[in-house]
């Protein structure tokens, strides 16, 4: 009973003449009826059919009597109209069901569908199964019935005005739950579609309908949507050849969501003609799963626009449609996150790192900018811009902050990643906005100006301001061990000044997969095949080239004692300066530059951030250090955080 939906405004859109529609509708009603004139036939079934909200009489085409007849469709069963037709029955319309599929036998009947008596009421036992056994009904201009329950729990007719929905809307008693769908303002016509008589059924506008309402089986469609974010072209290659791809986000005025993805063609002809921030209609394609790696939005389904597709400008639109929606995470609910997890944050802007110009995983140079976002949580955490962020929302910050503002900043569609700590980095569909007006921006504002620039705060991130402004956790080599870090259900994060003394140098890397799964590399270890191509189990695909990851045995020591740590990529690039696959080549060519690079690592002194965990490893427990991030001592910045302990210790006595 828990996976029910009823299909929203199922009524309203089946007495207005949609066959394609496919709704999931409940039977609130059901009663065999004789059929006139022929007896011997077994008695028809007719029913009374619910959205939820409004009701329609319909009647059961004779295959379909057995089911009522077993028991197998009964009063409170949920089913899904496949097909049915409109007849008009002494002025009132009426559903005949063709084929359906019965999807929940029995339940509770959903929402408040019973009408109170009005005028023009009729009883509907007066009706016979041959009333109904003609020809469709015209769609337009047709009176609109539905059907409402007497104290004697005697179906009748409510007869409204035609083409008005609003009786169709029950009046809610005091305490009873309603459930109100809005009903989407009808889709005019385009002027070519005006004047010439007749339309043929494929050639008809489409009906506006709600984001939510959306599923494969319908057939023609249209919503009326805000876009509210797009993303860049992306280029792809598979099996098939080459290709482009590129997604945006539609927000309807229910507040409802869905992402719309054109592939080749449709890149050149839609790519252009969608812009954030405006509103269209959308109509015609096909409705798939969405893919929950790459689609953040709530919503189970994806559009897939086609060659049919069409998307018209609504240049008059009013503001029924907001600008975005936000669902704000705090920073301290953000700590306790999952690794990949899409999050909307807003936060103050502390400060804000310069540019850099990093190389991906892929080959490619890109942007790279860090900035921290602080909230009333007291703590704060690293945003990470890439790409055009960096240039744009980026050096305007920055430029903010020199100058001693200090703005708000709403993140929309930010990733959460927990590779040393949590922080948040922008993905293709992210937005920024600087100082929106927003009610949880003005109140920030005031907050910070307020005191809230002075207030203590933990990062729950790693950390790129100056050593001695950490608030951080420093311990020693032998501390780890003295003090049970690790033990608990969550890793321990510390920091550790060391010098790195020994690096084993059997196995110091692995083969990984190189495929790009969005913007991310795979990463996952890869593994020669019978052909002698590279095997990935986790992508399922052969390459003819692998890439090559850190994974690197070192052993620390500081004054207090010596212990192992593992660093992946790119602490361990960090540690020796080049590359995975660099440092591979030139073990094996027999390089010189192998032992050079080794060497060049040693005795040297850093501030290691270290996570802590105990894991298993066979049959036995014990605790792995990992390299998080990888620091050099700066002479001028630790003298100042030493300074600062012996201030604070002499100070307690």
């Amino acid at each position: 009973m828990a996976a029910a939906k009823l299909t929203p405004n199922a009524v309203a859109a089946i007495l207005a003449g949609d066959t394609n529609l496919k709704p999931v509708v409940q039977v609130i009603d059901l009663r065999s009826i004789a059929v006139s004139g022929n007896p011997g036939s077994g008695p028809r079934f007719r029913a009374i059919l619910s959205d939820g909200v409004a009701t329609t009489p319909a009647l059961f085409a004779s295959q379909l009597c057995d089911l009522a007849r077993s028991g197998r469709l009964r009063r409170g069963a949920v089913v899904q109209l496949l097909e049915y037709i409109i007849n008009n029955v002494r002025g009132i319309r009426a559903t005949v069901i063709l084929n359906m599929e019965v999807l929940v036998p029995e339940c509770e009947i959903f929402g408040n569908p019973a009408l109170p008596p009005e005028s023009g009421v009729s009883n509907s036992s007066s009706m016979r199964a041959d009333q109904f056994n003609g020809a469709p009904g015209s769609t337009a201009g047709s009176t609109l019935g539905t059907v409402t329950t007497s104290a004697e729990n005697a179906p009748v007719i409510q007869r409204s005005t035609a083409g008005n929905f609003s009786n169709m809307t029950p009046r809610p008693s005091d305490n009873a739950q309603v459930f109100q769908p809005s009903v989407q303002p009808s889709y005019r016509p385009a002027p070519n579609y005006r004047n010439h008589g007749t339309i043929m059924k494929n050639d008809a506008p489409a009906r506006i309908i709600p984001i939510s309402t959306l599923n494969p089986y319908q057939g023609r469609w249209a919503i009326k949507a805000r876009v509210t974010a797009k993303g860049e072209i992306r280029r792809y290659h598979n099996a098939k050849g080459d290709g482009k791809v590129f997604s945006f986000d539609l927000l309807d005025s229910d507040g409802s969501e869905i992402r719309a993805t054109c592939f080749n063609a449709l890149v050149d002809r839609f790519y252009e003609a969608v812009e954030v921030g405006k509103v269209y209609v959308v109509s015609r394609g096909s409705l798939k799963p969405a893919r929950k790696d790459y689609n953040h939005l709530n919503n189970e389904w994806e559009i897939f626009l086609e060659s049919q597709s069409t998307i018209e400008l609504c240049p008059d639109e009013n503001s029924s449609i907001p600008a975005m929606r936000f669902s704000f995470t705090s920073i301290d609910k953000i700590e306790d996150s999952e690794n990949n997890a899409i999050v909307d944050v807003i936060g103050v802007v502390t400060s804000v790192n310069p540019s850099t110009t990093i190389q991906r995983k892929n080959g490619m140079e890109t942007q790279k900018r860090t900035i921290s976002l602080k909230d009333t949580s007291g703590r704060s955490v690293e945003v990470t811009m890439w790409g055009d962020f960096c240039n744009r929302e980026g050096l305007q910050l920055q430029e903010m902050v020199e100058c001693g503002a200090f703005p708000v900043l709403a993140v929309k569609a930010g990733r959460v990643n927990d590779y040393s700590g949590k922080s948040v980095g922008t993905i293709s569909s992210s937005q920024l906005l600087i100082n929106p007006d927003l009610a949880e921006a003005h109140s920030l504002r005031r907050w910070f100006d307020c005191g809230g620039r002075d207030a203590s705060t933990q990062s729950i991130s790693r950390d790129f301001t100056p050593a001695a402004s950490r608030n951080e956790i420093r311990k020693t080599v032998a501390q780890i061990k003295d003090d049970g870090l690790g033990m608990g259900d969550k890793p321990d994060w510390v920091t550790v000044k060391a010098t790195v003394v020994f690096f084993k140098t059997d196995s110091f890397c692995y083969t990984a997969c190189p495929n790009m799964i969005g913007d991310r590399q795979c990463n996952k270890k890869v593994t020669k095949s019978d052909s002698g191509n590279w095997l990935c189990d986790k992508c399922n695909q052969e390459f003819p080239e692998c890439d090559y990851k850190y994974l690197l045995q070192l052993q620390i020591q500081d004054h207090s004692g010596t212990t192992w740590a593992t660093a992946f990529q790119e602490p361990g690039q960090e540690l020796l300066g080049c590359s995975a696959r660099e440092l591979y080549m030139f073990k094996e060519n027999e390089d010189p530059r192998y032992t050079d690079v080794l060497l060049q690592g040693l005795y040297r002194q850093y501030l290691l951030r270290l996570k802590v965990k105990e894991e298993t490893f066979g049959d036995e427990r014990r605790v792995k250090n990992t390299v998080a991030k990888v620091e050099r001592v700066d002479p001028s910045a630790e003298s100042k955080f030493l300074l600062d302990g012996i201030s604070r210790w002499t100070g307690s006595y």
